[in-house]
């Protein structure tokens, strides 16, 4: 394991628009108690959220800053006060993890002639050349990070500016927390019982926001098709915050009522505690319908042991083994067709079908696989690697 680089005296200001639970913001906690592990000094600025009590306890700083703001002038007028904070702090290294706050970052850090990192966490949508522009920022980094090949391979395609800047730096999991021994009995039955879940019956998580493109209908619909095949002892565990989609989650539950899937299928809002919640499923589902930048949920999933079925598309299949990458007996977990019910419940019945042995060697393989590529410690090395480089340290 590369070992982190001594970043004493260095301070990094990271801008990200909120600290919920999201993959942005989650990187920014890990990286930036990593930082003060390595002697340096974090500093998030940000609108704050559920993680600020997290980040302050490893010892680094929150600012509060409207980083989510997308109005032009507000924009600028965030790039001044950014400017001051960096000035006034003491500032080496700004990294920006979200695109409106990113610009606020790289006009001060042009300002101040700070090096400027940027991590290309989404697969955003391409547009006209306006919405190009505004989405090119994120490759305007002195080292722009993507977090697969997935999304090196966009930021190439679509940001010329990129060309010899892009690092690959997998998203990192906590394999300590996900270990199935650090995950006390008593958690999980805790949750399957505000989940409502009778003991005795399985579990098939999926875990996200409730937002269209996470596949929620399709795995609904799947789940009829298995209830239909007579399959009567699974229930489908839809985890995630709607922020605000109140239409969206009025549309799943009058498509769970057409397939009469009340007593099945839950929707169960935000999950803090996904280490017991991957350890109640069975399977976890990543149904997918536009391109994941990565696959968080399914490297989560696996780190736990638990068998996982996604779709094939976006980055999501680079955490997972499945064929024609290796052979079958050799998976991870399952890969199908985006939007596509029908081989979604094929897979999630292959998947229950395991026995005991079988779910063993898959859980054996999926953790060993995701300490091999997707761990924690090797994304913060590999981040703090590039602050050193950048701040004149010997990485």
């Amino acid at each position: 394991m590369t070992r982190p680089p001594d970043l004493a005296g260095v301070t990094v200001l990271q801008v990200v628009p909120s600290l919920d639970a999201g993959g942005a913001e989650r990187t920014a906690v890990d990286v930036a108690a990593a930082l003060v592990k390595a002697g340096g000094r974090a500093l998030v600025a940000s609108s704050g959220g559920r993680l600020v009590p997290e980040l302050e306890a490893a010892g680094a700083e929150w600012i509060d800053f409207p980083a989510a703001t997308k109005n032009p002038a507000r924009i600028l007028w965030n790039a001044e006060k950014l400017r001051r904070i960096a000035e006034r702090e003491g500032v080496s290294l700004i990294h920006a993890r979200s695109r409106a706050p990113a610009w606020s970052a790289l006009i001060s850090a042009r300002r101040l002639g700070l090096p400027f990192v940027t991590t290309y966490h989404g697969a955003y949508k391409s547009g006209g050349g306006v919405k190009n522009w505004y989405n090119s920022v994120m490759a305007r980094g002195d080292v722009v990070i993507a977090n697969s090949r997935f999304t090196a391979g966009l930021i190439e395609e679509r940001h010329p500016v990129a060309k010899g800047k892009v690092r690959v730096i997998y998203r990192g999991t906590d394999l300590a927390r996900f270990a199935p021994p650090a995950i006390a009995s008593d958690r999980v039955d805790r949750l399957r019982a505000s989940w409502g879940v009778p003991r005795g019956r399985r579990i098939v998580l999926l875990a996200a926001r409730l937002t269209a493109w996470k596949g929620q209908e399709v795995l609904i619909d799947a789940a009829a098709r298995l209830a239909a095949a007579g399959l009567d002892d699974v229930d489908f565990i839809l985890a995630g915050d709607p922020q605000g989609r109140t239409d969206y989650v009025a549309g799943l539950h009058e498509r769970i009522a057409k397939h009469g899937l009340q007593q099945r299928v839950r929707l169960v809002g935000h999950c803090e505690d996904m280490p017991a919640a991957n350890r109640a499923a069975d399977v976890v589902a990543v149904p997918s319908t536009e391109p994941e930048a990565f696959g968080r949920s399914a490297a989560e999933a696996q780190a736990v042991g638990v068998p996982v079925v996604v779709s094939d598309l976006g980055a999501v299949p680079e955490t997972v083994l499945a064929p024609p990458d290796v052979a079958a007996s050799e998976r991870t977990g399952w890969r199908v067709p985006a939007g596509d019910a029908t081989a979604l419940a094929d897979a999630l019945m292959d998947a229950l079908a395991l026995d005991d042995a079988e779910r063993s060697r898959m859980a054996a393989r999926a953790r060993a696989h995701v300490a091999s590529a997707f761990s924690l410690e090797a994304m913060t090395a590999a981040t703090l690697s590039i602050y050193a480089e950048l701040s004149g340290r010997v990485a």
